[in-house]
């Protein structure tokens, strides 16, 4: 055989060699693409599945009991968790209602007739007792104190915890003197009274006047900056169901405070959680 058809036949089995080894890489693309065609299917259908377990859990998650709308209801109702109408959850333990940990008290949300701060200032067994303000709330206002009587301002707490047996003193006295109807718009009933909480407490003259003066006026514009809300604000009575109360301040803390504090246009307890306060 000679050189020149050496050369070709080489050539040419080179050439062989090439176009076979492409078929091998192509063919071994095209089954590569064919598999994960194969497996696509499967993985979206357990993403599917996935889905619909995730939307079965959502609907089958247990709806909330709505919140109670007057005290008889709230009477009824047990230890548990209930929705507001803003979307808050008030949590019931032992007959105390709390939302976001704030224990709540009106109209609607009683007290347990042996209820006592839990985080005292100093404990006494007295039941009417400044002492027995909150811890916190009773620290705070000694700041607030300070810088008041710094701007030449006297502020002082006139009344602070006051029990079960002394409210019912207080509002049965109301009632003789006023009648029931007028007595609910100013004082609360035994059981009913935010001062049995330890979270609040009434300043200086613990009438209309105090909001005419330059205490009143101070406290009303400054109150939040150290947790306090001033608790019944004006214009609101529908809302907590008691009159404008400008010397009763209710400690909440700082945060809440300065939403409900609003820019000087205070919102209520009942209107920002979503609450009732109905006898």
């Amino acid at each position: 055989m000679s050189r020149r058809r050496k050369r070709k036949l080489k050539k040419k089995v080179k050439v062989i060699f090439i176009i076979f080894f492409l078929i091998i890489i192509l063919g071994g693309i095209s089954f590569n693409m064919l598999l994960s065609k194969k497996q696509e299917p499967s993985s979206k259908k357990k993403e599917k599945n996935k889905t619909e377990e995730k939307v079965e859990e959502v609907s089958n998650e247990p709806s909330l009991k709505e919140a109670p709308k007057n005290s008889e209801e709230y009477l009824s109702f047990g230890d548990g968790e209930y929705k507001t109408k803003k979307g808050y959850t008030v949590k019931v333990e032992k007959g105390i209602a709390t939302v976001e940990g704030n224990i709540i008290v009106n109209k609607t949300f009683s007290l347990p007739k042996d209820f006592r701060p839990t985080n005292p200032y100093s404990n006494t067994d007295k039941d009417w007792a400044i002492e027995m303000i909150d811890k916190d709330a009773t620290n705070a206002f000694k700041i607030m104190q300070s810088d008041a009587t710094a701007l030449g301002l006297n502020i002082y707490i006139a009344s602070g915890f006051r029990g079960y047996n002394s409210q019912e003193r207080i509002y049965n006295s109301y009632v003789d003197k006023d009648g029931r109807d007028a007595a609910d718009t100013y004082s609360a009933r035994p059981g009913y009274s935010e001062h049995q909480s330890g979270l609040c407490f009434d300043l200086n003259s613990v009438n209309d006047s105090f909001a005419n003066t330059n205490e009143g006026k101070w406290v009303n514009e400054n109150a939040h900056i150290y947790g306090f809300v001033i608790r019944f604000p004006k214009g609101k009575e529908k809302e907590t169901g008691y009159q404008y109360e400008s010397w009763h301040l209710r400690y909440v803390g700082k945060d809440l405070a300065k939403k409900l504090y609003n820019n000087g246009d205070w919102i209520s307890l009942e209107d920002y959680y979503g609450l009732s306060s109905n006898y």
